[in-house]
């Protein structure tokens, strides 16, 4: 990775420049590790208090979709700005603001009092969680070109823990306190955005680093990538099952008989199974051989899931959960997929962008068409079949995923200047090897792939 201001500016200090620079990148990464952890906390801590929030904001179950569907639009729609702010701005400022965005957000949310505040407010809130989503796998490919399965899986890790910590504590937190306390099981987690925020601004640059060394790539070119659509279809479809699963099974299960307690540790114990899944499946996803198994081992998780929860809900729902949970690791397969089907951070960020951008636009149809399909049948069947049919495009998505190809080969007039000096992945070692790939057309004693380094 070549040397940047930004990382060799960011632990000011005595010592020489290689030991101010590891600081400096360790920082970052223990940035990145903290932004990760509140982008899924205004999420996850809506699903197990919704009826309360039905009723302290007098709303009805369609009303109700469309709250859980906000998150998963504002993600698709405002992520677009990720890689325009990126190129214009340093990146620690862009995430410091989207933190920012996200504890004011929630602040917003908690004190609402009537729905379109409510929602304003969720806006608000996953705007900054949005710009989070797309920014992230491009940095892990700028910084840490060589261990993008252990940065993936770190703040992949730090995102389950985030949403788990949002997921269990919601009900205790709504209980403990006084009148409306789902206001407090929604508001408590603008702290840790601020923590997360401040770290961010900890982070120095030189003045217009980032604009001296950021590209800003063709996002749209990528429509001539099947690759990039087969990535989004599969981002979107495992997107759409997750958000399925985090806005309406805890309502589901409470409605099968089940009390708000249980099913609030139920819809934890999903987001608990998931923790080291997160940590696990980025390293094993950079294997070429293993794509395809795991792809396999978690459309099956899908099936058996989603059929035992809608045939048998109360028989073991702690089993039909955790199988949801263990598909649910896909996630971490489509974020490691972004990274090792790209070659550059560049191409990293526009690829993060479109797959996370129209991946959320897919995703979003879910948890809407949940609630509306309930509304008009007042049951939950809609609610299965839409997801064991997705079971099936994640199935076309991920197959056409896991070819071992990169985008900037498969779009017309990238392919040139993506190999010109770039820092790659060579997936499938462990820990992966970045290779320094020179211009084919330059003379130069070098042989590819001359210089790798772990």
């Amino acid at each position: 990775m070549e040397d940047d201001p930004w990382v060799t500016r960011t632990a000011a200090g005595p010592g020489p420049p290689d030991a101010r620079r590891r600081r400096g990148l360790a920082l970052i990464g223990i940035a990145i590790v903290l932004t990760a952890f509140n982008l899924r906390t205004g999420v996850t801590s809506v699903g197990p208090v919704l009826e309360e929030i039905q009723h302290g904001l007098d709303i009805s179950s369609g009303v109700a979709g469309l709250i859980t569907t906000m998150p998963v639009l504002c993600f698709a729609l405002i992520g677009f700005a990720g890689p325009p702010l990126s190129a214009r701005f340093r990146d620690s400022h862009v995430l410091a603001g989207a933190l920012l965005a996200v504890a004011a957000g929630l602040v917003l949310r908690s004190i609402a009092g009537g729905l379109a505040l409510f929602l304003a407010g969720t806006v608000v809130a996953m705007a900054g969680g949005a710009l989070g989503n797309v920014l992230l796998p491009s940095l892990v490919k700028r910084y840490f070109p060589g261990r993008t399965g252990l940065l993936v899986g770190a703040y992949s890790t730090a995102l389950g823990l985030g949403g788990t910590a949002a997921a269990v504590a919601a009900q205790p937190i709504a209980d403990a306190t006084n009148g409306d306390g789902w206001r407090w099981a929604l508001g408590v987690w603008a702290g840790p955005a601020l923590v997360a925020a401040v770290v961010w601004l900890v982070v120095r640059a030189s003045p217009g680093a980032s604009r001296s060394t950021h590209t800003a790539v063709r996002v749209w070119a990528l429509v001539h990538s099947r690759t990039a659509l087969g990535l989004t279809g599969f981002f979107g479809l495992q997107s759409l099952q997750a958000y399925i699963v985090i806005g309406w099974s805890a309502q589901y299960l409470r409605d099968s008989g089940l009390s708000a307690a249980t099913a609030g540790l139920l819809l934890g114990l999903n987001s608990v199974v998931g923790l080291p899944l997160s940590a696990v499946v980025p390293s094993l996803s950079v294997r070429p051989r293993l794509q395809r198994p795991l792809l396999a081992a978690f459309l099956a998780c899908y099936l058996v899931g989603w059929s035992g929860l809608w045939l048998v809900p109360t028989s073991a729902p702690w089993l039909w959960m955790g199988l949801l949970a263990l598909g649910m690791g896909s996630f971490s397969m489509a974020l490691t997929l972004i990274g090792l089907r790209a070659r550059t951070h560049a191409t990293t960020a526009a690829l993060s962008t479109v797959t996370q951008g129209w991946g959320y636009v897919i995703a979003g149809v879910g948890p809407l068409l949940v609630g509306v399909l309930r509304g008009i049948t007042g049951g939950y069947t809609g609610m299965f079949v839409l997801a064991l049919a997705a079971v099936a495009g994640l199935a076309v998505a991920g197959w056409l995923s896991t070819r071992q190809v990169y985008v900037d080969d498969e779009v017309p007039g990238w392919a040139s200047d993506a190999r010109h000096g770039d820092v790659i992945e060579v997936a499938g070692a462990e820990p992966p090897v970045s290779v320094h790939v020179p211009d084919p057309s330059a003379s130069s004693n070098r042989t590819p792939g001359g210089h790798a380094s772990r």
